[in-house]
């Protein structure tokens, strides 16, 4: 070994601040040129890793080595190839789970070796509520990347992201989330329809659309004549006991945070969509206008209803509003309803939905848990709130 090669110089031990600096001093010294540096700390074991090369006769290894015995370090060295290894699409992978065991993650790895791609770094992201890991990964066909963890994730229970490392992946700046069944865990249309007395006629009606037998403009007028009479007090009242997702309030202080900007849009009504959106800070908020008349429902809409093409065209002018490009823009839903608002957002995400809907959109995340979003976003659970802690228990569902 000759000063003179490409060296890469691995540390081991247990950590301490000041290993680092120390190092990159006795390289500074020696005149050294440095490559690459690449450092982790696992539960206060060190791996450092330093690409360097030095001028012919200078003692740089030597003096590394007498640092490391000095410092209780192990230290080795490796001459590797000066010549650089030609660029190499990447990706990143986000694996999502309540628990991610040697299993589950082998078989991740192994659907991203099968698509000839190779992981590069691995970094735990969050462990509660959920568990979570990103992985970046060099090479490999990205469709078959996502094929291949889709089939992966199915059979280990865990949900996958795979995304191009590009800058609009780190720079997302506007979130739109659809309300009934992901926002919140209640359809507002059937809480109206037992308020009103009119719950099996509702779900005759609601049945007859998702069997695609009525459009889903005809569905909601023949739902909301139903409604007529109902006082608007009922309404009110139904608005401010419905009953948000688990981590609803978490997802939105943390996006508003990090200065990213929030919407609501719903095909439920304004009554509780104005109401969430003051409750939560909302930015942005729309949906279907109940026509009142002397304090009651008439059994009437006003202006324009927020249908599936509906939904997609009020993202759009949120986003144009907001100057934000449309790459930027995360969609969540849960239903076919939700299909045209996934499909023109840069990253739409279908958050416990129906098949046809996870099939669809480009991530499917099926965990309870609404701030699990963030980790998609590359969000580590530490920036989460600024602080960690501990899980919160959700009813029926076992302790993470």
């Amino acid at each position: 070994m000759t000063n003179s090669s490409t060296i890469l110089c691995r540390v081991h031990g247990t950590d301490r601040p000041g290993i680092t600096a120390d190092l990159m001093g006795v390289l500074a010294e020696s005149g050294a040129e440095l490559y690459d540096v690449q450092q982790v700390v696992v539960r206060g074991r060190l791996t450092l890793d330093i690409l360097f090369s030095a001028p012919e006769g200078r003692s740089t290894v030597k003096d590394l080595l007498f640092y490391g015995w000095e410092s209780g370090l192990d230290i080795d060295f490796e001459v590797v190839d000066t010549a650089p290894s030609p660029p190499q699409p990447t990706s990143v992978v986000t694996i999502v789970g309540t628990t991610i065991g040697p299993a589950a993650f082998g078989a991740a790895a192994g659907a991203i070796a099968e698509a000839g791609g190779n992981i590069e770094r691995i970094v735990r992201i969050a462990r509660y509520p959920v568990v979570a890991y990103e992985l970046i990964v060099s090479a490999g066909d990205l469709a078959t990347l996502r094929e291949n963890l889709m089939r992966a994730g199915q059979e280990h229970r865990f949900d996958v992201a795979v995304q191009e490392e590009r800058l609009e992946k780190r720079l997302k700046r506007l979130i739109v989330i659809d309300v009934d069944s992901t926002l919140i865990q209640d359809e507002v249309i059937d809480l109206l329809a037992e308020a009103a007395g009119v719950a099996e006629d509702v779900k005759a009606i609601t049945h007859q659309a998702m069997e695609g037998e009525i459009e889903f403009a005809e569905a909601l007028r023949r739902r909301v004549a139903l409604l007529e009479g109902l006082d608007v007090a009922e309404v009110e009242r139904i608005a401010r006991e419905v009953r948000l997702t688990p981590g609803a309030r978490t997802l939105v202080r943390t996006l508003k945070r990090m200065g990213m900007r929030t919407a609501i849009v719903s095909g439920g009504f304004t009554h509780v969509t104005d109401f969430l959106a003051a409750e939560l800070g909302v930015d942005h908020s729309a949906a279907n206008a109940l026509e009142v008349a002397d304090g009651k429902l008439t059994g009437r809409l006003v202006g324009d209803i927020v249908d599936r093409p509906g939904k997609a065209r009020i993202l759009q002018e949120i986003a144009t509003r907001e100057g934000i490009p449309l790459e930027q823009v995360v969609a969540v839903g849960d239903g076919a309803n939700d299909l045209d608002m996934l499909a023109v957002a840069g990253l739409g995400i279908a958050f416990n939905a129906r098949s046809a809907v996870r099939e669809k959109a480009d991530v499917a995340l099926n965990v309870p848990y609404l701030d699990a979003l963030l980790f998609l976003l590359g969000i580590p659970r530490k920036e989460v709130e600024g602080e960690e802690v501990g899980p919160v228990p959700v009813p029926g569902l076992p302790p993470v």
